[in-house]
C-alpha cells in the first residue's frame, strides 16, 4: 500500500462527486430514508467482504439476496 493513497483517493471522489451534484453518503441515506425508502445491503458482497448487518449504519433496513430483493 502507498502511504496517503487512502486519503488521497477519498479527497479525489468527493471532488468528483460535487462536480456532478451527488450529496455526500450520509445526507443521501437520509434523503432516501426521508422518501420512505427502504436501504438494503447486497448478501453477496457482505459475504465476499466477511460483514455483517453490524457493519452498517442503522438505516440499513436488511441485508437481502437479488432473488429476495425481486420479491
Amino acid at each position: 500500500m502507498i502511504p496517503g493513497i487512502s486519503a488521497f483517493v477519498t479527497n479525489m471522489i468527493k471532488k468528483e462527486m460535487e462536480k456532478i451534484d451527488i450529496p455526500p453518503v450520509r445526507e443521501f441515506i437520509q434523503m432516501v430514508k426521508d422518501s420512505s425508502c427502504e436501504i438494503y445491503g447486497d448478501k453477496a458482497s457482505v459475504d465476499i467482504f466477511h460483514l455483517t448487518k453490524k457493519d452498517f449504519c442503522k438505516k440499513v433496513a436488511a441485508i437481502i439476496s437479488v432473488s429476495q430483493f425481486y420479491e
